[in-house]
């Protein structure tokens, strides 16, 4: 590739066949993205609750979670999931990541894009995510939009994720 030519980009819907993708990609981005904000373990323990094959299909077969995958010049170097909440219009984000070697290019942005057209197509009005506290994340939502709307403290196991809930009509 030239330095002229802007990468190929492609994001498409993730099927059960995509699960081992999904997986690849949370074990290169889920210790980077958390390792300053929680402990260790507690990224062991939340990781080995979320990301097993058996979860990640509940989610998407029984949780009505929706999984988008980003290509980058066809290779997988991102994904996100969301799915329609109690209230109407409302839907949720429930993860967006991007590989660490593609940070900093726009795809977050890009992903994240895809995910509020899915959901404004579905009918929905109102994008909801959750953020730690701690999470320097939180200055990418805000930057795409997203205003704090109140704060939560999750039980996942013995630990706490003590959490921003974000918000952005759309």
């Amino acid at each position: 590739m030239s330095v002229t030519e802007a990468p190929a980009i492609r994001i498409q819907a993730a099927t059960l066949a995509d699960v081992p993708t999904i997986m690849q990609l949370a074990e290169a981005t889920w210790e980077p993205t958390y390792r300053f904000i929680i402990s260790r373990e507690q990224i062991d323990y939340m990781y080995r609750v979320i990301y097993t094959p058996a979860s990640l299909q509940r989610q998407m077969t029984e949780q009505g979670h929706t999984f988008l995958l980003l290509y980058v010049d066809e290779q997988a170097a991102g994904y996100a999931s969301f799915s329609e909440q109690g209230e109407a219009g409302l839907y949720k984000l429930h993860k967006i990541y991007v590989l660490p070697s593609r940070q900093g290019m726009g795809l977050g942005q890009r992903l994240l894009q895809a995910v509020e057209l899915a959901v404004r197509e579905a009918g929905g009005h109102m994008l909801d995510l959750n953020v730690n506290r701690h999470n320097p994340a939180q200055a990418f939502y805000e930057h795409q939009g997203f205003q704090r709307h109140r704060e939560e403290d999750i039980a996942i196991g013995p630990y706490w994720m003590n959490d921003y809930v974000m918000r952005k009509h759309l």
